[in-house]
């Protein structure tokens, strides 16, 4: 109970103190509460939507998996409308209704502007049946009725500003079809933000399979006192004699828990990249901590000496302040649980002006969030608080004849920093060994070790080196300023242990920052080197997985001023090499102008040579792996098609950044292999202007395909531009998670310098007696706060520089050869963290500069 009061009075006694403390355990615990909350909140959302749109059995062709472009058609996998009779006739079947559906389409409005979603949520086209009434009604007009009536869900038509009569125009792969809207449809539950249009029956199987008579689907109403799962067993076996197997059936939990796992896998990669920025924010909070809690005990050494003189154990002094860590940790992870809440309805909403929809009526806060959160906190708190308390319960009861500040430990200083070099020479071995490693799976292991070490060791060292570095700042900054730029660096250099904590809580989030600049820097640098040596094309037309439809490719070849276009195709195909062991990653059709458009060098052979009758070509990782040679026979079994034995042509080297591991055969061939319909539509188009008119082609280009605005045109610099501009928006977004442990670095150093006026209290009041002014005190602290910060920022660069550059020697095992230091972008953090100095220390040297000169001199 002693212990326990004595810590109850010095927590309240020093509230102010480690409030800062408790804002970097409240922000930790408020992010890792807030994404737990955020991603539960999706996945329930999201189950939902599954729940209510899933019929009670479900009947799909058996192929129709992941991908809704049957085989790169464009046009779905179908099952004929007998099948719809079949599954009708089965006993214990209430209602059969045959469903048609393509996410594979663009919806445009008359002006031309595309109405899917910008969040990446899909656009879904398909027919108005009765099943849908489970999950959408019906608030404005009518369901469609004929070729010229379409229907949109409400969120779109809000979105878009849609009316009724406003006309649209539905982009797929059989081609265009235009209608007025006569209905909109309002979502019963949380729409995500996908899009939505339906049309009658007939018209939506003529607009997304190509041919009446036949459907995607066939959604089942289970009578009343039958299970899914008999109804599913009843309908298996009624067709397994006519169609021998040929569909796939499901019950309506597992088509949701279907859907869910597709979901689940992208929320997983989202929960756990956010939890992992929360946990370098924890990282950074805990050298916060130690430091609040070291000078806590080194200003009450005095006090911890009576304690120890009146009696009180180590063990007690010990856990003394441990309880106080325990009370700061319940305190801040209390509320940040609250606030982890708030941030969660933050990220929805601004998950919503970027097109996804989230309802605060979803919001779900499990009872495990709260849990974790307050044990996170806590434990992490207790842990940092336990080498200052294990100090405090070293001190001997002649402290109390001391002034304040606990000794330092010479023996222990030189055992840090033994152990810091050790650390830090095995991390440099590692990184040394990943960038010399032979395969990027070895090396990868090793640069994880690296990192690991290196940021262990410079933070087991960093009290060694902050005696050279500052000073050497000093003298480049803080010399020009006289005595008072001396005095600030003797403040920094006076407790290497704690500059050292205060510097590595900001090396860390800069570290990361300057690593991911360097790899994403060098990214783009080898991405773009490789298109100016490999690419011949003068124009690229793409949209990541969405094909290009016949219409658009037929508006291209028609461009005047182009040489000619070039069609690339992925062919779903699986390969058995000679040594008997199957591939079904697949193959690239292309036109034999691609090896112009896209120059591949070869280690056997020539590329032109794959382009002959049954013949194709491989790729070096793919030759050496199976013993493959020029001459060799490769058996590939064509999906939708048939079988074909081709001969190996040539072999591509791996050593490049575009088509890496590319496996092409001629257009010609596939036709001879796979039927018409289900030659796969192109991926990609290429384009060569002729000679002297590549302004004049890349202006008609983009005009023929402006009624196409779901295919940009991109000439190499267009496309040079887009990779920097995807880089840039990933980085940025890391940036912005980064951000909160940069935040609690910046409260850190704003922490130690409060700390470190009030231990200085008599010592200020001193030199405002012999004449120091307030000016010039405030000026000192913003000095030494810049030094510190300065200090961390150059250990941080330095080291993420390293790492970086040892990442982009891995890369370069994949392709990207380039090393690009992204100087204006370490130059701009270096200067931005004198600023974040500066901004720290404004609290504090205002306060310094506030003390009453006699009772600053009389504090004990």
């Amino acid at each position: 109970m002693t212990v326990l009061k004595t810590s109850m009075r010095n927590f309240f006694a020093h509230k102010g103190r480690m409030a800062l403390s408790a804002v970097a355990v409240l922000l930790s615990v408020a992010f890792v509460c807030g994404t737990l909350v955020f991603t539960d909140t999706m996945n329930t959302t999201f189950d939902k939507l599954f729940a209510v749109t899933s019929s009670d059995v479900t009947v799909s062709p058996k192929d129709a998996g992941d991908e809704d472009d049957g085989n790169g058609t464009g046009r779905p996998d179908s099952l004929p409308a007998a099948a719809v009779e079949q599954v009708a006739a089965v006993d214990g079947v209430k209602k059969a209704e045959g469903a048609v559906g393509s996410t594979n389409v663009t919806v445009v409005d008359s002006d031309n502007k595309n109405m899917g979603s910008s969040s990446g949520a899909p656009t879904f086209a398909g027919n108005w049946t009765e099943n849908d009434l489970k999950s959408m009604e019906i608030t404005s007009g009518h369901a469609p009725r004929g070729p010229t009536e379409v229907m949109v869900d409400a969120d779109t038509a809000d979105k878009h500003g849609l009316e009724l009569g406003d006309e649209l125009r539905t982009i797929t792969a059989t081609g265009d079809i235009r209608a007025h809207i006569v209905g909109i449809a309002s979502w019963k539950v949380t729409n995500p933000g996908a899009a939505v249009v339906y049309f009658d029956t007939e018209t939506a199987q003529r607009t997304l399979l190509g041919t009446t008579g036949r459907f995607t689907q066939v959604s089942v109403t289970a009578a009343d006192g039958v299970s899914d799962a008999q109804l599913k067993r009843d309908i298996a076996r009624a067709l397994d004699g006519t169609a021998g197997g040929a569909y796939k059936i499901q019950t309506a939990k597992e088509t949701a828990d279907e859907n869910r796992k597709d979901v689940g896998e992208f929320m997983n990669i989202i929960k756990y990249a956010m939890l992992g920025f929360a946990g370098i924010a924890f990282l950074v909070g805990i050298f916060l901590i130690i430091n609040t809690f070291s000078m806590l005990v080194a200003q009450r050494t005095r006090e911890i000496g009576l304690m120890r003189a009146i009696g009180s154990s180590r063990r007690q002094v010990n856990r003394s302040v441990l309880v106080e860590a325990l009370l700061l940790g319940f305190a801040g992870s209390v509320l940040g649980v609250g606030a982890g809440v708030g941030v969660a309805v933050g990220l929805m909403k601004l998950m919503s002006m970027a097109g996804m929809n989230l309802s605060t009526d979803d919001l779900t806060v499990k009872v495990t969030t709260p849990v974790v959160g307050l044990v996170l906190g806590v434990v992490v708190t207790v842990l940092a608080a336990y080498l200052p308390a294990r100090r405090a319960g070293k001190v001997s009861p002649m402290a109390a004849l001391r002034d304040a500040g606990t000794p330092a430990d010479g023996k222990a200083g030189r055992v840090r920093g033994l152990a810091g070099l050790v650390l830090t020479g095995a991390g440099a071995f590692a990184l040394y060994a990943a960038a010399t490693a032979d395969k990027a799976s070895d090396g990868a292991l090793m640069l994880g070790g690296g990192v690991v070490l290196s940021l262990i060791g410079f933070v087991v060292i960093g009290p060694l080196l902050a005696g050279g570095v500052v000073r050497v700042l000093s003298a480049v900054l803080l010399r020009a300023f006289g005595p008072v730029g001396r005095m600030a660096e003797r403040n920094a250099l006076r407790n290497p242990r704690r500059t050292g904590a205060t510097g590595a809580a900001l090396m860390i989030g800069l570290a990361l920052v300057a690593c991911l600049s360097v790899v994403g820097s060098s990214m783009v640098a080898s991405a773009t080197s490789e298109l100016d040596k490999s690419v011949g094309a003068d124009f690229i037309v793409m949209r990541g997985q969405q094909m290009i439809v016949e219409d658009a490719e037929k508006a291209m070849r028609q461009t005047p001023g182009l040489a000619h276009v070039t069609r690339s195709k992925d062919v779903r195909a699986t390969l058995t090499s000679p040594d008997g062991k199957t591939d079904d990653t697949g193959l690239t059709a292309t036109d034999p102008t691609y090896a112009e458009d896209l120059r591949r060098t070869t280690t056997e052979g020539t590329l032109s040579a794959a382009y002959g009758k049954d013949a194709m070509s491989v790729g070096s990782d793919y030759a050496t792996e199976h013993g493959v040679h020029v001459g060799d026979t490769i058996t590939v079994a064509f999906q939708g098609g048939d079988t074909a034995r081709l001969k190996v042509a040539a072999i591509t080297d791996d050593d490049a950044s575009f088509d890496q591991g590319a496996r092409y055969i001629s257009i010609e061939t596939l036709r001879e292999h796979v039927p018409a319909d289900r030659i796969p539509q192109s991926q990609m188009l290429l384009g060569k202007a002729k000679e002297g008119q590549e302004e004049a082609a890349y202006a008609a280009l983009k005009k023929a395909l402006q009624d196409y605005p779901q295919y940009p045109v991109r000439d190499q610099t267009d496309y040079k531009q887009e990779l920097k501009d995807q880089m840039g928006q990933l980085l940025n977004m890391v940036y912005g998670l980064l951000a909160l442990a940069i935040i609690v670095a910046v409260l850190g150093v704003v922490n130690t310098l409060a700390l470190s006026v009030v231990e200085r209290t008599r010592e200020i009041g001193l030199l405002r007696a012999v004449g120091l002014s307030r000016r010039q005190l405030r000026r000192m602290i913003r000095m030494e706060s810049v030094v510190i910060a300065l200090f961390g920022a150059l250990l941080g660069l330095g080291l993420g520089m390293g790492w970086g550059a040892t990442a982009q020697q891995l890369l370069a095992l994949e392709g990207l050869n380039v090393l690009d230091i992204p100087w204006p972008t370490i130059t701009g953090v270096f200067v931005g963290s004198a600023f974040v100095g500066l901004f720290a220390a404004l609290v504090p040297a205002f306060r310094a500069g506030r003390m009453n000169v006699l009772n600053a001199i009389a504090t004990d």
